[in-house]
């Protein structure tokens, strides 16, 4: 007699692989564009190198995203 729905095994697909861990170096790497963004708000802002200007503020930030974006590729 046939086995009812219910009690069959349905297919289930082999597991993803886990993802490579990242290397060890790479926590600097996002760390880096995050603290120059850092650095170039707070010198814009001081006016110590240069006169203060959007320009260096939106560089400022876009450094800022680019460490936050590398960051969730962090494994």
């Amino acid at each position: 007699m046939p086995k009812p729905r219910s009690k069959r095994r349905r297919y289930q697909p082999p597991p993803r692989p886990k993802p490579k861990p990242s290397p060890a170096w790479y926590g600097y790497v996002v760390m880096a564009p995050i603290a120059v963004g850092f650095l170039v708000i707070v010198i814009n802002y001081i006016g110590v190198l240069w006169e203060t200007s959007n320009a260096a503020l939106w560089a400022g930030i876009g450094a800022m995203l680019l460490g936050f974006i590398l960051a969730t590729r962090w494994r």
